[in-house]
């Protein structure tokens, strides 16, 4: 057996801790300097680990992201976001338009599609769009835990949006594969959206007060509640990846909003965040980093990049922002908005990879995408800290929210 991820993962714990401090002390987010890491350790830079040859990394990455949602949903203030659930669906729905409308644009302009495709040029342009409409909330969540941002009415927004984000881009996806693969059934998919969100509903209503029982029973040996809010947390994301073809990160979220507000939800929260700080995450935004290629391109392929990465984080701030504007936020509050469904990380190139193996996606526009999210993904934190700054007193980073106390 091959022992070598001990070591690489050794290498990825010390490096985005050294540079999350190095982020720090510049006054940027640490994820910033995690993601740095993953990319300094990746092909970009030095080679010297690579996620292919290293399943065990790939598989913690994921259970990362799942935890980080999960601890979001349990830092999440259930009363605000069911306030925020218009504004959401309204940000959300801007949010998906104005990237899909925009991406689709740009390529139609460029000429990018191939005519050698299976897919007409004008499907091609449009699924362009398609993976603009993607948002990965996992770096904006992590950016405003370390603010002490994310139950804020911005934040919730954000986290909510995010969600219907998620299924938008499910629905666009679906609809645009199923125009070049015969194989994919719109309707099945739509229905199995809408039964996951019955079943979230119906079921995390139960669990939530058969929990809220068993845990005012005992204070003693508080364990058992950390084990089993973690155990559900996998149960819930596996759930809706494998049954309901829904993201797991959005069954991770669930399973954070069924046992937020519990007796223990402090404590299981601390626990979560010292599991999720001392392995899982760092290795998750890594793994970012790690995945980031750059393909050789062409000087119109590169001003097609440049053009792309424009209007990808353009078309967020006044798709979500006008969304929220609309749903009487606040100037501030819809620039924040706005600026944190701006990374695209994964999930946009999860998408792109479907693209191209449907004959979707020409290979050439493969590399401007992957240079977008890279960038994208490294902006957002930057933007965040910005656009959340406290004009009257400037705070300082936190090293890590989790408490080390039982």
């Amino acid at each position: 057996m091959d022992y070598s991820y001990l070591l690489s993962i050794a290498i990825i714990l010390l490096l985005t801790k050294f540079l999350g401090l190095v982020s720090g002390k510049v006054r940027l987010p640490q994820v910033v300097g995690a993601l740095l890491a993953g990319i300094v350790l990746g092909p970009v830079a030095l080679n010297i680990i690579s996620l292919e040859n290293q399943p065990v990394l790939s598989a913690l990455s994921e259970i990362g992201v799942v935890v980080l949602m999960f601890s979001a949903g349990l830092e999440t203030d259930i009363g605000e976001m069911k306030k925020c659930g218009l504004a959401s669906t309204i940000i959300a729905l801007c949010g998906v338009l104005v990237p899909l409308g925009g991406g689709a644009i740009v390529a139609a302009c460029f000429g990018v599609s191939d005519p050698n495709l299976a897919a007409g040029t004008l499907l091609q342009d449009i699924f362009v769009g398609v993976i603009l409409t993607a948002t990965s909330v996992s770096i904006t969540v992590e950016t405003l835990k370390e603010m002490g941002k994310l139950s804020t009415r911005a934040g919730n927004a954000i986290l909510g949006a995010a969600l219907i984000d998620d299924v938008l881009g499910i629905i666009a996806l679906t609809i645009i594969t199923s125009l070049a693969d015969p194989n994919v059934n719109i309707g099945l998919t739509l229905l199995k959206i809408l039964l996951f969100f019955v079943f979230a509903v119906l079921v995390g209503i139960l669990l939530h007060y058969i929990l809220n029982i068993w845990m005012k029973r005992t204070t003693y040996n508080l364990r058992r509640y950390a084990i089993v809010s973690f155990a559900l947390c996998l149960i819930f994301a596996y759930v809706a990846e494998e049954v309901f073809g829904v993201a797991n990160i959005t069954g991770a979220f669930v399973a954070g909003l069924v046992i937020s507000g519990v007796s223990k939800t402090n404590y299981i929260e601390r626990r979560i965040n010292t599991l999720s700080y001392m392995l899982l995450s760092p290795i998750f935004f890594a793994s970012i980093g790690l995945k980031v290629t750059l393909p050789e391109m062409s000087a119109t392929i590169l001003i097609f990049s440049l053009v792309l990465l424009v209007v990808a984080v353009i078309t967020k701030i006044i798709g979500c922002g006008l969304g929220a504007k609309l749903c009487r936020y606040t100037t501030s509050e819809s620039i924040q908005i706005g600026i944190g469904m701006i990374s695209r990380g994964e999930v946009a190139l999860i998408v792109a990879d479907k693209g191209l193996s449907l004959g979707l996606l020409s290979s050439s526009v493969f590399g401007p995408i992957v240079i977008m999210v890279m960038v994208t993904t490294i902006i957002t934190p930057v933007l965040l800290k910005l656009a959340f700054k406290d004009k009257k007193k400037k705070e300082l980073p936190k090293e890590q929210p989790a408490a080390t106390t039982e």
